[in-house]
């Protein structure tokens, strides 16, 4: 098959970190995939132990506070979509909010938008949302102790685990920011001005302590008393505007999800604040009509039909996705076959239509609107869990809790700090993501549930900024419609556009020169990048759980 000869041109060229790589693995009862082996581990202890897909997120959340503090975190935010097996689907929303002093123009300066104040120090944090949401979670569909949930994290925190190449590269690339803020400096500088190396003992005396606090006493462990007043110390000391009233008023929220069907599959998807369900959606709409089948995976035609829909939608994107708290998402008319039709309308296969030519659609009657981690996880009995979690930036606004030991969030980022202005990932924004006190702000972060027949067949997520959109898309279309398993359509050469700027991204190394010369004659700007890096299951033909991690990062599966 044609997907054959693409993926072993990308196990040949692809740099690969320490992610497990080769064919899917497989599972009979639980499986968990995380971008952190021991995190995995400790989801599939959980899952062994009689916990269901809740208990062993929450302790995969947990453990990845410790072992991956560039994105797992306790400091930040994310979403979760959980499926049951009795059918029952929920969505939590544990996004970060801004704070209640925050404004509109909190970083404009003399009339100049100031950027570096969104995305370091302390006023670039988002009021945290993770612990309040596994404290939800746990409450609505736990069934084990909460301490119990929280023991490994402390144990890796406390005894240490040993830095991978990529943890200790990772935290090398960052110092001379950690070294800008007190607590950084005692956490993550290595000692004696050297650097990290791998196989280094990393140990989190002060974390250990801060998450004891949690599994004593749940949400009070970290909104109230010790931790909470350190955390406003933190930002009273380096200019932070979150309070003890932001951290106690704090809290998470249960959506209905978005729903999509596609040729025989439904999706169950994180809705707004996320804005990566709506885009999603609309790609799918536009894209169905084609025979994508007949295109080919990886073909010309095929790639310029899902760089075409990818425009439009993120075009859309930029105009009407916000907090839907605060401002009123037209989902039913954004996903509907008949917009998403008219969208396409300006399509042609022989070229494209050029992102200064092309703004949002209209729809009728509507006024006016890189680092992340995802995993995995399927229990034996068929309950399915996907969470999407951030601090957004790599190691957040790298500012750690003096005393607590964790890392805090640059999320507010996220919002249209100033509309027109694109943020840290080139993503333009609006009014409807605009800043406003208690808001949460727009993510690009979808954790996604696919059912075939009454049953879960698929869990997706992916981090690397507004690329886990595209990613979960083409992770998805690489199982529904080329058959892939779960592995193959993880390690698949993946595209990405997002309207602005208008560059056709792609793998590295993976397009041919003929695949390149056609979509360069179609009028496409190609540039070589990263594509973000997917987290995925899927039931296997036979039953099986198949575990795919991403051969682009860091990544384990478990399960037995």
């Amino acid at each position: 098959m044609r997907h054959l000869f693409f993926l072993l041109i990308f196990f040949i060229l692809q740099p690969v970190a320490s992610a497990q790589t080769g064919w899917q693995k497989t599972f009979d009862h639980g499986a968990v995939s995380s971008a952190d082996q021991l995190a995995s581990e400790v989801g599939k202890q959980i899952l062994m132990q009689g916990g269901n897909a809740v208990d062993a997120a929450i302790a995969v959340q947990f453990a990845l506070a410790v072992t991956l503090p560039r994105a797992g975190n306790i400091g930040g935010g994310g979403f979760m979509v959980v499926r049951l097996a009795d059918g029952t689907v929920n969505t939590l929303d544990f996004r970060e909010k801004a704070p209640l002093s925050a404004s509109r123009d909190m970083y404009i300066k003399e009339g100049e938008y100031q950027s570096r104040l969104s995305k370091d120090g302390a006023l670039a944090v988002g009021v945290p949302g993770t612990v309040d949401g596994m404290v939800q979670a746990h409450q609505k569909y736990g069934t084990m102790e909460w301490k119990s949930l929280i023991e490994p994290a402390i144990k890796l925190a406390e005894n240490g685990y040993s830095l991978s190449y990529s943890q200790a590269a990772g935290l090398n690339a960052h110092l001379d920011r950690f070294r800008n803020y007190t607590g950084a400096s005692v956490y993550f500088l290595p000692k004696n001005d050297s650097l990290f190396s791998e196989g280094d003992l990393f140990v989190q005396k002060d974390l250990a302590q801060t998450l004891t606090f949690i599994a004593d006493l749940g949400r009070d462990g970290f909104y109230a008393g010790e931790v909470a007043d350190e955390i406003v110390n933190e930002m009273n000391n380096l200019g932070g505007i979150i309070t003890h009233e932001d951290l106690n008023k704090y809290e998470s929220v249960w959506r209905a999800p978005v729903t999509v069907d596609f040729r025989g599959y439904k999706l169950y998807l994180m809705p707004p604040p996320s804005s990566g369900s709506v885009a999603i959606a609309q790609i799918l709409k536009m894209m169905e009509p084609y025979p994508l089948e007949e295109m080919g995976f990886g073909s010309a035609d095929y790639l310029h039909v899902m760089a075409e829909s990818m425009r439009r939608a993120f075009a859309d994107r930029s105009f009407y996705l916000g907090d839907p708290d605060f401002w009123e998402v037209p989902i039913s008319e954004l996903t509907s076959v008949e917009y998403n039709s008219e969208r396409m309308n300006s399509f042609s296969m022989d070229s494209v239509t050029p992102s200064e030519t092309l703004s949002h659609g209209d729809v009728p009657g509507y006024q006016e609107s890189t680092e992340t981690t995802h995993f995995s996880i399927i229990d034996r009995d068929g309950n399915a869990v996907g969470i999407t979690t951030t601090l957004n930036g790599s190691f957040g606004s790298h500012v750690a809790v003096t005393g607590a030991g964790f890392l805090l969030n640059n999320e507010m980022d996220d919002f249209s700090a100033q509309p027109g202005v694109p943020n840290m990932f080139g993503l333009l924004g609006g009014e409807a993501n605009s800043i406003q006190p208690e808001k949460r702000m727009l993510s690009s972060m979808i954790p996604m549930i696919a059912t075939k027949d009454g049953k879960v067949v698929m869990v997706i997520g992916a981090a690397g900024g507004p690329r886990i959109i595209t990613a979960v898309l083409q992770n998805f279309l690489n199982m529904a419609v080329f058959e892939m398993d779960a592995q193959q359509a993880n390690a698949a050469p993946r595209i990405h556009h997002q309207w602005m700027p208008d560059i056709l991204f792609y793998d590295r190394l993976t397009l041919s020169p003929d695949t390149i010369r056609l979509l360069e004659a179609k009028g496409h700007k190609l540039r070589p990048s990263s594509v973000a890096r997917i987290h995925s299951l899927m039931i296997t033909e036979d039953g099986k759980i198949g575990a795919g991690v991403d051969p682009r990062g860091d990544g384990y599966a478990a399960g037995f």
